[in-house]
């Protein structure tokens, strides 16, 4: 019997047809601005993708399980572990929540007790009472402690008769990594990090085969900040210092490198992301194969993933359950071995049994519900992810390369390289969020006109000049905000629509959200059939600031009249930049247009302080 395929009675388009098509509907405008997006790392995002678009690129018909491990380290079917931190205070009481969330659906926990200034073995007893560390993967950020956590750990493992084998976690040690956030080390005795390396490899060589030791926080670039391509090309410099420092030590690097563990944070870019941890997978992989050992068997990268800070907002937070929610999606479906989604309110208060619920749930529900633990790498061999992870990996490759010339991440740090480069991309990143080319949702765009929130102030904390700066994108908004909620009258902005139906009805809008994301008060009107109606109500309302909303043609004919009448009382603002008319406007004496073109941030700050708002 013959096969039919699907679509077999229809010709295959060609790539040439496809361009001659869309030059055709584009009727001579620029193609490159019109429809290549390009982002904040150069690489360029193509309106289509096609099967001529993988066939140069070698690895893209690698299976999973096979160097270099782009697609995974194994071809079995298996679950991400889902894991959750627990801030450790009270010992006993932590022990009693770990058993809680563990009943609840958590396969890794993870304890922080990197602010602790000492840990006595009583207490890791206690932390470690009836839980079965050979069941549930066990990590602990224990930073300056991370020596005595791991003898403990292994007394432990030794006096219960536990197979080391069976014993799955990490250590969280990541000396530079600490010195990236804070400028310096964990210590003294750990600003030569060489003499910790090798005392915490010897003390686990040969033994707990499954317990990583070292990590890379990758994620403490994400949340400064920084691009995918950073990320990645930072966080295998730093990798790569360890193993320079591992082979000076004597230490096989093929033993070693299994030590390592990698720690990603997850953004909204949906698909970048994706491709983002495929191709850390494959980087990493080339590393361990420079040094000219049999990386078939130890190539493979352990990537833990964390949703990110960066972009999570105090207004309008319940829109973070739905952007941990893409990102838990792009972590697993990019290939993560354990996840923790961070509440949607942990960057801004303490999280309570509703936002961790939450969050467990998110990864529970992806693959109960959404089976995504039932296909291995199911981006695998699309056209796009393909070709996104290959210009990831070679951009991030290039950057890695240009570290490694300054003589290492540790010297380039101290250089202030690393530092200089990621503020750079940040501060592009915000400025791309003041004119809304980035979104934060609640935000810069849409906020919620009822929402008042009342935002302790920010302790100052001295940062090392030398330290990158963990922030969220958002704080710049929520500081306007907080400014205009602050003050004893939040000042009132008119809304003047008039004219084209069409054209008030979008411009109100926009002037509505554009004054919203600043908290002022919004008085909105459907249209004025005259000028003087509007004039009179407007007169009523003491509005501080007056938005016309018309067409661009219009703005000539009815703004000068209402300018006249309301230029003591009110700021008159322009919602647009009526090209034909400006300058005429200008000429009369109006100030102030706002348009998709404006500085958002900068136009409100400007405008709280004709207010005398501080």
């Amino acid at each position: 019997m013959k096969e039919n395929k699907l679509f077999s009675n229809f010709n295959p388009t060609t790539v040439k047809e496809w361009e001659t098509k869309i030059k055709e509907d584009l009727k001579g405008a620029d193609y490159n601005k019109r429809l290549i997006t390009k982002t904040i790392d150069g690489i360029d995002i193509k309106p289509y993708y096609v099967i001529e678009e993988i066939a140069n690129i070698e690895l893209s018909n690698t299976q999973p399980g096979e160097f270099p491990y782009i697609r995974g380290n194994t071809t079995a079917l298996k679950k991400h572990r889902i894991r959750q931190n627990i801030f450790v205070n009270d010992y006993s009481k932590a022990n009693k929540k770990a058993k809680n969330i563990i009943s609840k659906g958590i396969t890794s926990i993870g304890f922080v007790l990197s602010h602790k200034e000492s840990v006595q073995e009583i207490d890791f007893l206690n932390l470690l009472s009836e839980i079965n560390i050979s069941e549930i993967e066990t990590n602990f950020i224990s930073g300056k402690n991370s020596e005595i956590i791991l003898k403990y750990l292994l007394k432990y493992i030794t006096d219960n008769k536990i197979k080391a084998e069976t014993v799955r976690g990490s250590l969280d040690f990541d000396p530079l990594g600490h010195k990236t956030i804070y400028g310096k080390c964990y210590n003294k005795q750990n600003c030569n990090f060489s003499n910790s390396l090798e005392i915490l490899y010897k003390l686990t060589e040969n033994k707990l085969e499954n317990f990583r030791i070292f990590s890379v926080n990758c994620q403490n670039f994400k949340n400064a900040g920084s691009s995918s391509v950073q990320e990645i090309a930072y966080g295998l410099s730093i990798a790569n210092d360890y193993l320079v420092n591992a082979s000076e030590l004597n230490i096989p690097i093929e033993k070693f490198a299994n030590k390592i563990q990698f720690s990603f944070g997850i953004g909204s870019n949906y698909f970048i992301e994706i491709a983002k941890i495929r191709a850390a997978r494959l980087l990493w992989a080339k590393i361990i194969e420079a040094y000219q050992i049999d990386s078939k068997y130890i190539g493979k990268m352990y990537v833990h993933s964390e949703t990110c800070t960066w972009n999570k907002t105090i207004y309008d937070s319940y829109v973070n359950i739905l952007r941990t929610t893409t990102e838990a999606m792009s972590a697993i479906l990019g290939g993560t071995d354990s996840l923790l989604v961070k509440p949607f309110n942990s960057s801004f208060e303490k999280e309570n049994d509703f936002s961790e619920r939450i969050a467990r749930n998110t990864q529970i529900i992806l693959n109960e519900e959404a089976y995504f633990d039932k296909v291995i790498d199911p981006s695998g061999g699309a056209y796009y992810i393909e070709s996104l992870t290959n210009s990831i990996a070679e951009h991030s490759w290039n950057l890695f390369l240009e570290i490694e010339k300054e003589g290492g991440y540790n010297i380039a740090f101290d250089k202030g390289i690393i530092k200089e480069r990621i503020e750079e991309t940040a501060n592009k990143r915000n400025i791309n969020i003041a004119l809304k080319k980035e979104i934060l949702l609640g935000t810069n765009q849409y906020p919620n006109r009822n929402e008042s929130i009342k935002i302790s102030k920010k302790e100052t904390k001295s940062v090392h000049p030398k330290a990158l700066r963990l922030y969220r994108a958002s704080e710049a908004f929520e500081d306007l905000r907080q400014k205009t909620e602050r003050a004893s009258n939040v000042p009132k902005v008119f809304l003047f629509p008039i004219g084209n139906i069409t054209m008030r009805k979008a411009r109100s809008a926009f002037a509505a959200n554009f004054f919203s994301c600043a908290g002022f008060k919004i008085i909105d009107n459907t249209a004025f059939n005259s000028i003087e109606d509007g004039i009179k109500i407007c007169k009523d309302s003491n509005a501080e600031i007056t938005v016309i909303c018309s067409s661009d043609q219009e703005y000539i004919q009815f703004a000068p009249e209402i300018f006249k009448h309301l230029k003591t009382q009110s700021i008159i603002v322009i919602a647009g930049n009526p090209k034909n008319s400006i300058d005429n406007l200008k000429e009369i004496g109006i100030e102030h247009f706002i348009s998709i073109k404006s500085n958002i941030l900068e136009t409100l700050e400007n405008f709280q302080e004709k207010l005398g708002l501080s």
